[in-house]
């Protein structure tokens, strides 16, 4: 498995943005009013925010970032790399990561580049920034995350349009020599893609008079193959086999225990799953915190948004041990163990 431990570098502050408009999936009118609350029940989604049309994730990603540069009144000289983590970029090419780093007045000696990644993404996207600064010693980094997942749901959808909405985050890390260690466990299946997936539109299947056509699959599921379309079974299950064995081998890897971790950030895919894993770990509810009742699915924005919205106060003053666990689109799926150290969360931002 892919172990990684990386020391000197701590997390210092992280920023959130998610749009003003929010939707209700009591109002969603597709579905009958049983479905509807049956929908509400199992996932735990009541609401999602929801973009328009003009705002993209790097425009969440940027008032994030911009916020917590302001706020804390950073050098931008100071910041030597930047790393944009999203399925949903501004373009095909460039690397929106560049454009930010132009955005946020950074230094043109500063190292900017994307990560493909979806749910498992914000762990995956530490990793990687970790690694990079510690090597590097890096003073500051950036590591910008979020999806506008809205974009790609037909309303037609009864899996997938009442789930997901859309963040966009920024996270400072800075190089430390006193930092405590972050350990990593990393995995992916890629065998299992087709599970989350938009056929249509990439090198493999380019759009095609066929892409724009509404099948519906199933009732209550109506899309086309530009449409993400969702294995939800398929999901699950891989979502139960893999979630809790990912993490009990990372705390065999750095010889700790359950009980010596103060709060479990899963990402927010949906309620009954993230109790099924909870279960399994046997830890306690008042350790697991849930933002998904606000804001629904946010893809690589989860983790971070979560920790913003629903830990800020009992974070902002004392030390914890925080284990971070993604799985999802690719199939990919990940793990990290660290500590929090007078992390400073930002007020949610709001845009429109």
């Amino acid at each position: 498995m892919a172990y990684l431990t990386i020391e000197n570098i701590q997390l210092s502050a992280i920023a959130a943005c998610v749009p003003k408009n929010r939707e209700s999936n009591a109002h969603y009118d597709w579905i009958s009013e049983k479905e509807r609350d049956l929908l509400i029940k199992t996932t735990g989604i009541e609401y999602r925010r929801i973009a328009p049309k003009q705002i993209t994730t790097s425009d969440m990603c940027f008032a994030s970032a911009e916020a917590l540069i302001n706020e804390l009144n950073i050098d931008r000289k100071e910041i030597e790399v930047v790393i944009f983590v999203s399925q949903s970029p501004d373009f095909f090419l460039p690397a929106t990561s560049i454009i930010l780093q132009d955005k946020l007045q950074l230094s043109k000696t500063t190292m900017a580049f994307d990560i493909q990644l979806g749910c498992s993404g914000y762990v995956y996207g530490l990793s990687v920034i970790s690694s990079l600064m510690n090597n590097g010693k890096f003073k500051k980094g950036l590591l910008l995350v979020g999806d506008k997942s809205s974009f790609s749901p037909s309303k037609k959808d009864k899996s997938t349009y009442p789930i997901f909405g859309d963040a966009g985050t920024a996270t400072l890390l800075e190089y430390d020599p006193f930092a405590q260690k972050m350990d990593f466990n990393l995995q992916s299946d890629g065998s299992g893609y087709k599970a989350i997936i938009i056929p249509d539109g990439g090198m493999r299947n380019p759009y095609s008079d066929e892409s724009d056509k509404m099948i519906e699959t199933s009732p209550g599921i109506i899309r086309n193959r530009k449409n993400l379309m969702l294995d939800g079974i398929e999901v699950f299950n891989f979502s139960l086999r893999e979630a809790a064995p990912n993490i009990f081998n990372l705390l065999k890897y750095n010889k700790t225990e359950i009980n010596e971790y103060d709060f479990f950030v899963f990402h927010q895919a949906n309620k009954l799953m993230n109790e099924s894993i909870r279960k399994k770990l046997k830890v306690e509810p008042d350790k697991v915190p849930y933002s998904l009742q606000k804001y629904g699915n946010t893809s690589s924005a989860s983790i971070p948004l979560t920790i913003v919205t629903e830990l800020a106060d009992k974070l902002k003053n004392s030390k914890a041990e925080v284990i971070l666990s993604a799985f999802g689109v690719g199939l990919s799926w990940a793990s990290a163990a660290l500590t929090l150290n007078k992390l400073k969360c930002l007020p949610l931002i709001e845009i429109e």
